[in-house]
């Protein structure tokens, strides 16, 4: 059984006041035990809306979807990254060794250690948290690494290279303004610490599909061949964000906190949503949702972004799915 908000149809939001649809459902041996609430958009090959439910034109914080018009900021600062270092300065990453060994490299070539990190410690993200919290397996240590070597190049300040005023954070504002089409409505702080701007989802779509449609050799488009030249290093075994975009050549995808994704194809169609409740349990079954609705091959969708299984006593009982 599915519920979406009055009046809801592709291409307008709900009237003001109403619920947000349902864009997930959780169930539990045929019972619809719980729904998550959200709103998605789609952009048509020529960037116009084609598919809006909820409202898509009010600003939300990207979270780490962000990131990869952080990491063009980075190469309009003048910092000369690619390949896995650029990938790397765009991803919420494991903290597999691997990731962790790049960036402390990644800091040494400027002379600089894990101590001049912005970030906090974590413990990594990949297996059962395998190893000590350090501020090397945080997931945005690549784009912090990235964000000092630029300071350290351009000799800005390093101690306040996370102040909204620093020069480098002047300069990714504008980045994120253009490539969304729209103004910055809000400046909060970010998990990691970094200036974290609000904007729309219709923005954030609208970002992604000028990542993948900008002039090969641009900023916008060095990052999003990075990406998806080097999946690993944007997520890690077994993420999401990898799995999709291996599956799927040419693909571009991303993940923020709290229910957030963004995705755009290489011919331009995009899309991007937010569950309202922040739940990560409903991410892949709208995603997978909704890139069957663009068209995407079912096979590669449903290997890259299996469903989220329910258990009673162990055994499957049911599934979270798609509510549109």
């Amino acid at each position: 059984m599915s519920e979406t908000a009055p009046g809801t149809v592709p291409g307008t939001a709900p009237p003001s006041g109403e619920a947000p649809p349902v864009l997930a459902e959780v169930v539990r041996s045929g019972f619809v035990e719980s729904r998550h609430r959200g709103a998605l958009v789609v952009l048509a090959p020529d960037g116009s809306l084609a598919r809006a439910l909820g409202d898509v034109r009010a600003p939300v914080f990207p979270r780490s979807s962000n990131k990869p018009m952080q990491a063009a900021g980075v190469l309009r600062a003048g910092l000369d990254l690619a390949g896995e270092r650029l990938a790397l300065a765009a991803a919420s990453h494991a903290g597999e060794p691997f990731h962790r060994e790049l960036v402390a490299r990644m800091l040494a070539e400027r002379g600089l250690t894990e101590e001049a990190l912005g970030c906090p410690a974590e413990r990594p993200g990949f297996g059962e948290g395998e190893g000590p919290a350090s501020r090397l397996a945080m997931n945005c240590s690549g784009k912090h690494a990235a964000m000092l070597s630029v300071c350290a190049e351009r000799g800005w300040p390093l101690d306040s290279y996370l102040d909204p005023g620093h020069p480098l954070q002047r300069l990714i504002e504008e980045t994120v303004t253009e490539a969304t089409g729209e103004p910055v409505a809000r400046t909060g702080v970010d998990g990691c610490g970094a200036p974290l701007p609000a904007y729309s989802l219709t923005g954030l779509a609208r970002a992604f599909r000028s990542l993948v449609l900008a002039e090969p050799g641009t900023p916008r488009r060095r990052v999003a061949d990075a990406m998806r030249a080097h999946p690993e290093y944007v997520g890690g075994t077994g993420r999401p964000d990898t799995l999709l975009m291996r599956a799927v050549p040419g693909t571009l995808s991303k993940l923020g906190a709290e229910g957030v994704q963004a995705v755009a194809l290489p011919d331009g169609r995009a899309l991007a949503f937010k569950i309202e409740d922040g739940a990560a349990r409903a991410r892949l079954a709208v995603l997978a949702a909704a890139l069957r609705g663009l068209g995407v091959d079912p096979a590669a969708v449903s290997a890259a972004l299996p469903p989220e299984v329910v258990l009673g006593a162990g055994l499957p009982v049911g599934e979270v799915r798609a509510a549109f």
